[in-house]
């Protein structure tokens, strides 16, 4: 717990944030700090130092404008030790990463490709690290905003019997997205990104006749997409936007037996170098150790 005093315009906390790149909530006698791992331990390590001289009656020293400042040695240290299992520090201090190796090169993928399609069963973390990814990109200033889309395909379920106007119909499709944020950032912080456009969670629909550019764009469920949608979502990009498309070609919800828009962007696409394909499998998967039985039963039964 630190105990820091700031001065009624939080002046002093706002220089902290832009030197850092990090995001402070201070409550009470308690600072709340959101940003990339790298980030938030060089803020703490900055608040501890500033505290302690707080203690000798010495006043701290405002941070400086640059990002020049070296790291302590020890911190150095923790920061390069923890750079492959930690993508983000949350604003409870869960630290959220890799799990795996698949996992850990589809990261890496992402790292190094502006657009990348994602394939694997469910539990396999596709979904939630491309989110992560998303975060830390928003957090880090590297992109002005994130738009998380799914097709809003109705599986085994009429939409039209579901109460509401057309967003309250489609919010079911969209929960998994909202889960993965609010597992990141503090609730009321979701709401205000979201009511700002700096958070978009809309169906793919929604994406028709846009440009976007500057922004870190997730299709999720893209097994769902047919191959008209799945060309008017990809030809959305942006200048200095990232996207990654996740989905499972063996889930697909589409009626009648439609073309899946992945299967046949994995197709054609292929062999474009500037594309990432990455492709997680049972030995991925992450949630509850039953769900690794369940899938496996399954596969063995239509083998």
């Amino acid at each position: 717990m630190l105990k820091y005093t700031f001065n009624t315009r939080d002046q002093h906390l706002r220089q902290i944030e832009k030197k850092f790149r990090v995001t402070l909530h201070p409550r009470g006698n308690k600072i709340r700090i959101i940003g990339p791992r790298s980030q938030t331990q060089q803020a703490i390590s900055y608040l501890q130092n500033a505290y302690a001289q707080t203690l000798t009656g010495k006043p701290p020293a405002h941070p400086q404008s640059n990002n020049d400042q070296e790291l302590p040695d020890y911190l150095a240290k923790t920061t390069a030790e923890d750079n492959n299992n930690t993508i983000l520090v949350t604003y409870n201090n869960i630290k959220l990463g890799p799990k795996t190796e698949g996992q850990r090169h589809y990261l890496q993928t992402i790292a190094n490709k502006d657009v990348v399609f994602a394939i694997g069963p469910a539990g396999t973390g596709k979904t939630y690290l491309a989110v992560l990814s998303a975060v830390q990109k928003f957090l880090s200033k590297k992109v002005d905003r994130i738009i998380l889309a799914r097709p809003a395909v109705e599986a085994g379920e009429k939409l039209g019997y579901l109460p509401g106007d057309l967003t309250e119909k489609v919010n079911p499709y969209l929960r998994p997205l909202y889960d993965a944020l609010n597992d990141m950032l503090p609730f009321d912080r979701v709401e205000q990104l979201i009511s700002s456009g700096k958070i978009e969670v809309a169906p793919l629909a929604f994406m028709r006749g846009r440009t976007l550019n500057q922004a870190f764009i997730i299709l999720d469920e893209a097994q769902n997409t047919t191959p008209e949608q799945m060309k008017m979502f990809l030809t959305r990009i942006g200048e200095g936007s990232q996207v990654v498309i996740t989905g499972d070609v063996t889930q697909t919800d589409l009626p009648n037996q439609r073309y899946s828009g992945l299967s046949h962007a994995l197709k054609i696409l292929k062999k474009i170098p500037q594309l990432g394909f990455v492709t997680l499998d049972q030995t991925d998967i992450v949630r509850h150790s039953i769900v690794q039985a369940i899938l496996d039963a399954y596969e063995a039964e239509t083998t």
